[in-house]
């Protein structure tokens, strides 16, 4: 066993890494695994619709969304990470201020600049309006 311990902190990072990879891969199977049944399950609902002579219902608009979101999510969602890098590289630069001198606290205006192109982004995108919600 004396022989064996100078190896044992390698196996960490490796099972990490190992774990990681296996982790991520079972998230696509799994969602590759729900995404095959529902298409049985409708491709049945459709075949027993065909066969009794009813109207085939349209497939729904989840089918083909593919989890993503709508553009008043990624609208909002922008305003959110907007002010997310800002305050984040106001603080650095806050910090670095106070740490280090005015040199190194201009590094800070990187998250900055990205915080107020997403702001930007939110401010000037035009909220598309819905046909359906008579706007």
């Amino acid at each position: 066993m004396d022989d064996f311990r100078h190896i044992i902190p390698f196996f960490v990072p490796i099972i990490a890494i190992v774990m990681g990879i296996a982790v991520g891969m079972l998230g696509l199977w799994l969602d590759f695994q729900k995404k095959t049944r529902m298409f049985e399950l409708h491709h049945k609902e459709r075949l027993l619709a065909i066969e009794r002579g009813m109207e085939v219902p349209p497939l729904p608009a989840e089918f083909f969304s593919n989890g993503r979101k709508s553009q008043t999510d990624a609208r909002s969602s922008s305003l959110r990470w907007g002010l997310v890098w800002l305050l984040l590289g106001l603080a650095f630069a806050v910090a670095l201020l106070l740490n280090d001198g005015p040199e190194a606290a201009s590094w800070a205006l990187l998250p900055i600049a990205v915080g107020i192109a997403q702001i930007l982004y939110y401010k000037l995108d035009k909220p598309s309006v819905d046909p359906a919600a008579g706007k």
